[in-house]
Parts: structure tokens; C-alpha cells; sequence
């Protein structure tokens, strides 16, 4: 359903009324309701619609708050008999990465095209895992369950071994959260994820913390045609998305938003080679995943609509100022300072924007707010639906 989540549909009043009027006992209502923009700061309280189902039933409120009167008259007017998954956007290629975006670590600094394998040749792939930043934490994260997730290949007839993973171009903080530059008016993201190829495994990475294990073997025709797919994956799929957002901790609870990670790059990439027919050994497979906890998202707009010339201020202010605390700290009173500010925006008053498809939603928090979990996924089995070609 991508954007068209809460925004599909619009409703219109059955004649023209003040603001300051009480609500018509009728309102004509088409598939839904679109929100209206916020009153300035002093300007009489507004009056708007709740719709169900496509039926206007008349809501009068009030705020006082005009940083949350847009998403407060946003949320009364969504349809919340919606209830589906977002699903993460496909583009037609990949655009280029602007100078501002530079990576501490260089993204894939060893990396290389995927060889053409000869079709009977006999290849091992490998699950690999490892604790985030293990080459420099140590398994620190790996206490939190917080992994890395990549596969390897070994070709029989040459011998040579090969890592495939997908991650953020320029770091996690940067995919996550974006930057507030001086003079433009719209947060600046640096949120590209790429698939990296490169020769080698390096057994020691993978086996000191994390995982190192055989669960499939494919034959070499079905390695390039998997090599195919990956490219398409790959200029289509660009964008990183670090947070899945359900309804509650229950594990039959709604998906808003699933996230777009390395892991979901390996099994995305195991599913494409179970629909190729390999067969998977039966293992315990587990991922992490960082799970925000909402409600109903509120569709907001995208940067245009919202930071451009007749964007809504309001709400771009609000917007603003929820990223500030998330930008890098310079000194330890500042992290601490900012670290309250954020406890103050989602714990306090239940608050998160989200970007999502070059889109921002708001998000109404609710306990347990924020967990990470590493929960089993199990190896595929092919099916008719493939991903991509």
C-alpha cells in the first residue's frame, strides 16, 4: 500500500462553515478524511472530523499545543479501519550520493564484481553473523544481541571463497537519524545501503563471536542466476531503514513499517536461492531486529509538502527540533542534555517522526516504547513469489 496508507482518500464538508461554528449534523464523506492545516498560535480553536469506514462523524477539539495541532488534526481524521504493512519502497535506479554524506569507515573498500561461475560447478554458502562493529567492540554488542548478518560462498572447482553482505554507505548514525545543516530548511539524510561482494572470508571475524556455518549447496548456474537478482535488488533497493515499528511486543501484533537491513538483504537473498531450488539444511536462524512501539502512524507529507515554499512551518519546526537532540555530540554535558530532551519527546509525550519511503509519519509512542530482540527466522522453502527477477 506504500503512501497510501492514511492519505488515500479525502472528505469534504457538506457546506461551507466557520471554524468557529459548532459541527454539522451531516458531513459528506468520500473514502476517508484529509486533515487540514493548523491554526496560527492564538487563532481560534479548530473543529474537524473523525472518519471510520468512510463515514463523517463530527469531533470538535481543541489544542493549545500548535507544534502537535497538524498531527492532532492528521490523526483524528485517518482511517483506522487501515491496518497493513507499509511495504519498502522499489526505485528505477540509484541515484548518486551527494559529498556532504562521508563514511568513517570506507563502505566496501575490498569489494569486487560477483564472477560468472560455470554452471556445474558446486557451491557451499555459508551464514555468516557477527556482533555489530566487531572489529572495533569486540562482542560488546553481541551481549545485546545487536548482529551483523552476511553469507558466504566457496567454489569447488577453484577453490576461492567469497563474502556477500549489505550495508549502510556512511554508517548507522547517519541512516538513522539525519543532519540539520545551516540554511536548508529540511533534514539532510545520508540513508543509502548497498550490497557488497568481495573475495575471502575472513574465518576469524565470524567464528570469534558469531557464526560460521554451512546451509546450503548450489550449483553454479544457480549462483549466477542469483547474481542476476542481486543486482536488481541492489539498484532498486537503496535505501537503509533501521527501525521496524509494530503495535505492541505480541508477535501476532501489526506490522507498520518493517525495517531494511543487512538481515532482511540475507534473507531476502535466501528466499530468492530456495526459489532456485536449494535446499536448506535445518538450523536455528535468529536476527536482530530494534522494534519501535506505536500506534496507528500519522501520514505527515514528504520534504516538499512539508519543508517547501508552501510547506506547513509548524509542523517543519516540530520536525526539526525532535532530530536536534539525535546529531552527534560534542561534549558530555551536551549527550546528557540531549539524552533527556529525546526521553522527553518519545517517553514523556509519546512522540517519533519517522522517514520512510522519502516520507515522514509520525508515530504515537507507547510502552515498552523501544526493544531489541533476536528472534529465530527459519531457513526458506522455494515458493512461486520470488523477489524481483
Amino acid at each position: 500500500m506504500g503512501s497510501s496508507l492514511l492519505r488515500s482518500a479525502a472528505c469534504s464538508v457538506g457546506s461551507k462553515r466557520s471554524l468557529r461554528d459548532p459541527p454539522a449534523p451531516v458531513w459528506v464523506c468520500s473514502m476517508g478524511c484529509r486533515g487540514t492545516s493548523a491554526p496560527a498560535p492564538g487563532a481560534a480553536p479548530a473543529r474537524f472530523s473523525f472518519a471510520v469506514l468512510g463515514v463523517c462523524w463530527p469531533a470538535p477539539l481543541t489544542y493549545s499545543n500548535p507544534a502537535l495541532a497538524t498531527i492532532t488534526l492528521l490523526q483524528s481524521c485517518a482511517c483506522h479501519s487501515v491496518r497493513s504493512l507499509s511495504p519498502h519502497r522499489r526505485f528505477d535506479y540509484r541515484p548518486k550520493t551527494d559529498p556532504y554524506c562521508q563514511a568513517r569507515y570506507t563502505f566496501c573498500p575490498t569489494g569486487s564484481a560477483i564472477p560468472v561461475m560455470k554452471e556445474e560447478d558446486v557451491i557451499e554458502v555459508y551464514r555468516l553473523q557477527a556482533p555489530v562493529w566487531e572489529f572495533k567492540y569486540g562482542d560488546l554488542l553481541g551481549h545485546l544481541k545487536i548482529m551483523h548478518d552476511a553469507m558466504g560462498f566457496r567454489s569447488s572447482l577453484t577453490g576461492k571463497n567469497y563474502t556477500m553482505e549489505w550495508y549502510e554507505l556512511f554508517q548507522l548514525g547517519n541512516c538513522t537519524f539525519p543532519h540539520l545543516r545551516p540554511g536548508m530548511d529540511a533534514p539532510f539524510w545520508c540513508n543509502q545501503g548497498a550490497a557488497c561482494f568481495y573475495e575471502g572470508i575472513d574465518d576469524a571475524h565470524w567464528k570469534a563471536n558469531g557464526t560460521l556455518v554451512l546451509v546450503t549447496t548450489i550449483s553454479g548456474a544457480m549462483f549466477n542466476d542469483m547474481a542476476q537478482w542481486v543486482k536488481y535488488d541492489n539498484e532498486t533497493g537503496i535505501y537503509y531503514e533501521t527501525w521496524t515499528v509494530q503495535a505492541s511486543p505480541d508477535k501476532k501484533s501489526t506490522v507498520w513499517f518493517d525495517s531494511y537491513e543487512c538481515s532482511k538483504f540475507i534473507m531476502r537473498t535466501y528466499q530468492k536461492l530456495a526459489d532456485l531450488g536449494a535446499v536448506f539444511k535445518k538450523i536455528q536462524t535468529n536476527y536482530t531486529s530494534i522494534i519501535l512501539f506505536s500506534g496507528e502512524p500519522i501520514y505527515l507529507g514528504n520534504e516538499t509538502s512539508i519543508f517547501g515554499p508552501q510547506g506547513n512551518k509548524t509542523l517543519a519546526a516540530a520536525i526539526r527540533d525532535f532530530y536536534n537532540p539525535f546529531k552527534p555530540h560534542q561534549s558530555v554535558r551536551e549527550f546528557f542534555v540531549d539524552i533527556l530532551k529525546i526521553i522527553d519527546h518519545v517517553i514523556l509525550n509519546h512522540q517519533f517522526y519517522l522517514f520512510y519511503n522519502l516520507e515522514y509519519w509520525f508515530l504515537p509512542m507507547k510502552s515498552p516504547y523501544l526493544k531489541v530482540i533476536y528472534e529465530e527466522v527459519p531457513l526458506p522453502v522455494g515458493s512461486k513469489t520470488s523477489f524481483g527477477v
